[in-house]
């Protein structure tokens, strides 16, 4: 079996190299190889490959800094996915994406389900969501991974600045009031072998949106203080953080409160679960 993967040094698309590398041959197409907001060297690209799977883990998300680059975001978030999506069609292979929480607005009190109407509050959550949309309009085999919070060992996220923040600084604010789940791309990558074994022995669901994060939930302020426990329990120095509402962190990008996903649909139409946030929390700092 080969597989496309798009997104090269991303920090899931290293997980996905990781995972997927040890169940078929797997091309990998980072930037230097191909350029998502070209369309016609994108079509090119993959008449030449021609895979058995497409794995999209190529995405803008850098969230304020898409506020402002709105153009480029839409290019690789939305219009790159519809690409994708016909021709995995014209190939008749399926496509794996991976979108996000910030589809949604926070505003409702329980868990977001895959039938809840999407209403994103910034630029990166419409671009992402457009590329949902496009995907969809295609039509084909394809699953729309939606998750949150990733973070991983590699690159730049919440879990590696904390590392660094909690270490350097005596005191270290950090926002209380948004809930969610804490999702290692290790945990993803793993989940997504899975959902390609079940399909290739036969044994798929349906294709369509599902939502994939861990088990359980907190606030920043929440996963902050899990990675602060993890250093002291290493014998490193680490701040205490100070909870605080979102009003006293402006961002470019308005982020929602509630960015909680039911992932019941997947467990039950492709026996996917992951773990809970805090054990995915342990295995990822216990890497070497």
């Amino acid at each position: 079996m080969k597989i496309l993967l798009l997104g090269q040094h991303g920090q899931l698309s290293r997980e996905l190299q990781l995972s997927l590398g040890q169940q078929a041959e797997l091309s990998v197409l980072g930037r230097a190889q191909l350029d998502l907001s070209q369309p016609e060297q994108l079509r090119r690209q993959l008449q030449r490959l021609h895979p058995d799977l497409i794995v999209n883990a190529a995405a803008h998300t850098a969230v304020d800094r898409a506020e402002s680059e709105q153009e480029l975001a839409f290019a690789i978030n939305a219009v790159a996915p519809g690409l994708l999506a016909e021709r995995a069609a014209e190939l008749g292979v399926p496509l794996i994406h991976y979108s996000t929480d910030y589809v949604f607005d926070g505003s409702k009190p329980t868990p977001y389900t895959e039938q809840d109407a999407p209403n994103p509050l910034n630029l990166y959550g419409r671009s992402k969501l457009a590329g949902e949309q496009a995907i969809q309009a295609v039509g084909g085999a394809y699953l729309i991974l939606r998750t949150s919070w990733v973070y991983s060992r590699h690159g730049s996220n919440f879990l590696l600045n904390m590392q660094r923040l909690l270490q350097e600084r005596d005191s270290l604010n950090v926002v209380a009031d948004q809930i969610g789940a804490p999702t290692w791309a290790g945990s993803i990558a793993r989940a997504t072998g899975q959902l390609i074994e079940h399909w290739r022995v036969g044994r798929s669901g349906p294709w369509g949106i599902y939502h994939l994060t861990s088990l359980g939930e907190t606030s920043w302020h929440g996963f902050a203080s899990a990675i602060a426990e993890h250093l002291r329990a290493q014998g490193k120095q680490a701040c205490e953080p100070t909870p605080i509402p979102s009003s006293a962190y402006p961002t470019p990008a308005h982020r929602p409160l509630n960015s909680r996903l039911d992932c019941t649909r997947l467990q039950r139409d492709w026996a996917i679960q992951l773990p809970d946030w805090r054990a995915a929390l342990a295995e990822c700092l216990a890497e070497q």
